[in-house]
């Protein structure tokens, strides 16, 4: 009995012995089977390639406008049709090649050939390419290297990298999936399987059939991948179960999802696996050379330290206050920091910009110095509770409330009460300054909207709603992954190139703090709640109103418009100038951050002002006379 059971200890627990030759040559043979199928799916796939393809290289080409000219010719050079098929016929040959037995050095140069092709190919076939692509690519380069040379050790080191790379991809893999909810509830496998591009009816009838055995399956994924390095443990006591786990788990993925290759491209990865997690005593191990492991913990040490200082020191610049900024305590306890252009006419009417959600007071940078440049109204930037240099005190539950609460403090005691104000916001700012105005009465003359939220927007919008299903997820997983210190790793996106000098690194400082990112997850369980009870029609606001919509999101959801119109009509009133426009080939974002776009803005608010300045001016000059003509427009 004890002989049995320690037999079936040693077939299902304990390391899997293999050595660098036969884990090279495993390794080589695997990621040659996912090369052919690819090639051979290419090159029976040609109407793909050719003019009106998924991949038309005329069209495609335009992605890389922004490279240089030696790597565009480089691509056109590639992306001729001839020479596309030229190099799939090649690597075909070469892994059908690689399949036949044998150690030779030629087997090197084979599988540097179809890791470097496969590399140069990925711009051509930019649709249709799966990570698949991406870990054959570099496990045959790294066998490539292992094969052509001669030392073991630099072969040892080659294939740790591999092994490592194979943990790192199960590790980020199953952690990102452990921020979303239904991966964590166990909702996430049904899910999948309902959808069009990677379902399968038979199975979304099982996991809705036995909902609870889903739930475990789904927890187990997350298990295998986020735990994957216990394989490690013990002189590789755990590699047997986790590699042969994970094994069903890519053969499932393959007949259920569709993702064939994934099965001989990440079970690649396994031999190295094997390899690296046997004790160094073990006699198909020996001589092994594991500096390489412990270079990387070196260097993963030291990636720390430097990614916590730069944390640091972006916290530090992010939370700056402004040179001469100013500081409101509201009646909430938050600290408002705010920025003031002070002009020289102490009677003009001050505005006031409210961001929208995840947004820096930066975005505004070409509408106020638009503004700057050409009119001498006061402007006000500032940043929310949580944002930037501003301290969220309160304790209590956040609610929208609370932000309006904190804006008419702003405007009651950071405005002389003897200066008009207008209220100006981007999306969910617009929604706040409407909700600010409706409660300063008289102290308002107008309010500007840039792309505004409405409240009834996640009961009406298709596509608002869509987004909000991802929403959460999105911010949650951002959110934890910068408070990991993986914001060193972030590169500025082009909107923060796009902003006027002087304020990106501010405003990239921000972006890739957390504080920002939790503030703003804050704000959108407060605005789902508050937008899923909305009911009615927006109450009348006894102000002036100019509201700007984006083309493209007009144009991807002609429900906004309605909905921005309907902003405009709760303005709507004698005497009252009411203008609705587009933003032409503006979206969301690059009606602020793009320079000629943000000066178009900046016009069309200075038009607005100098109408309705001009109105008032009249009515003071006529006593009131003119005060029953309507300026209402569209």
């Amino acid at each position: 009995m004890k002989s049995l059971a320690k037999k079936l200890t040693s077939t299902f627990l304990g390391p899997v012995p293999i050595s660098r030759s036969r884990a090279l040559a495993v390794s080589e043979r695997l990621t040659a089977v996912t090369s052919l199928t690819s090639s051979l799916e290419y090159i029976t796939h040609q109407r793909q390639i050719r003019r009106g393809g998924l991949n038309d290289w005329t069209i495609a080409r335009g992605m890389h406008a922004s490279s240089t000219r030696p790597t565009r010719r480089i691509l056109d050079t590639v992306g001729n049709p001839r020479t596309t098929r030229a190099l799939h016929i090649g690597r075909i040959a070469a892994a059908a090649a690689l399949l036949a037995p044998g150690n030779a050095r030629w087997r090197g140069a084979a599988n540097m050939f179809l890791g470097l092709s496969n590399a140069a190919l990925y711009p051509r076939h930019r649709y249709g390419t799966d990570g698949s692509d991406q870990v054959s690519s570099f496990v045959q380069t790294a066998a490539g290297l292992a094969r052509l040379s001669r030392q073991p050790a630099v072969q040892d080191a080659l294939l740790w990298y591999v092994a490592l790379q194979a943990n790192l991809s199960y590790l980020v893999s199953g952690w990102v999936k452990l921020l979303g909810e239904p991966w964590r509830d166990g909702s996430a496998l049904n899910g999948i399987m309902r959808t069009r591009t990677y379902g399968h009816e038979g199975m979304w009838n099982l996991t809705n059939r036995y909902p609870v055995p889903a739930r475990y399956l789904a927890h187990g994924v997350l298990a295998l991948e986020c735990l994957f390095p216990v394989a490690y443990l013990k002189g590789g006591a755990l590699a047997r179960p986790v590699m042969a786990s994970a094994a069903a788990f890519h053969v499932a993925n393959g007949y259920f999802m569709g993702l064939g290759r994934f099965i001989t491209a990440f079970e690649a990865m396994h031999p190295m696996v094997a390899y690296t997690s046997a004790p160094k005593d073990h006699p198909a191990v020996a001589g092994r050379d594991d500096r390489m492991l412990k270079a990387t913990a070196a260097m993963a040490a030291t990636g720390v330290t430097i990614a916590g200082f730069l944390a640091a020191m972006r916290r530090m610049r992010a939370t700056d206050p402004w040179p001469h900024g100013k500081v409101l305590t509201t009646r909430h306890g938050n600290e408002l920091h705010y920025n003031e252009r002070v002009s020289e006419d102490t009677k003009a009417p001050v505005l006031v910009f409210g961001t929208g959600m995840i947004s820096t007071t930066e975005h505004f940078g070409w509408i106020t110095d638009k503004l700057v440049e050409e009119s001498d109204y006061g402007i006000i930037s500032y940043s929310r509770a949580g944002y930037g240099p501003s301290k969220r005190r309160s304790t209590g539950t956040y609610t929208l409330q609370e932000s309006v609460d904190d804006l008419i403090d702003l405007v009651r005691n950071g405005v002389a009460a003897d200066r008009d104000v207008y209220l100006v916001g981007h999306s969910l700012g617009g929604e706040i300054g409407r909700r600010a105005a409706l409660e300063l009465g008289d102290r308002i003359r107008g309010v500007i909207y840039l792309d505004s939220s409405h409240p009834d927007e996640l009961t009406r919008s298709k596509q608002q709603q869509e987004a909000a299903d991802r929403l959460k997820d999105g911010l949650n997983m951002f959110t934890r992954s910068l408070q990991t210190g993986l914001g060193a790793t972030l590169v500025r996106p082009k909107w923060v190139h796009d902003l006027p000098a002087e304020v990106r690194s501010r405003a990239f400082a921000q972006y890739a703090d957390s504080r920002l990112w939790r503030a703003g997850m804050r704000e959108w369980d407060a605005t789902e709640d508050d937008f899923r009870r909305f009911s009615g029609d927006l109450p009348a606001v006894g102000a002036h109103a100019l509201v700007l919509s984006a083309q493209r999101t007009v144009d991807r959801d002609p429900e906004q418009l309605l909905m921005h119109n309907e902003l405009g009509a709760a303005h709507r009133g004698e005497g009252r100038v009411v203008r609705n426009s587009v933003i032409e080939g503006a979206d969301h974002d690059t009606m602020l951050t793009d320079a000629r776009l943000g000066g178009d803005v900046g016009r069309r608010i200075l038009d607005f002002l100098r109408e309705v300045e001009g109105l008032h001016g009249e009515e003071g000059r006529t006593g009131g006379s003119k005060g029953n003509q309507s300026k209402e427009a569209r």
